[in-house]
């Protein structure tokens, strides 16, 4: 099990799409939590 979950890891790593897409998905939650925060005083 470990040894798959390495293997996976380092696949994910790797893999450059996975890298940008988890960089958008993170950029958006980031806005998310920002417009939420920032909403109530607009």
């Amino acid at each position: 099990m470990v040894k798959k979950i390495t293997r996976f890891q380092r696949f994910m790593m790797r893999n450059p799409f996975v890298q940008f897409f988890k960089f958008i998905y993170l950029n958006i939650k980031i806005l998310i939590v920002v417009a939420a925060g920032h909403g109530g005083t607009r």
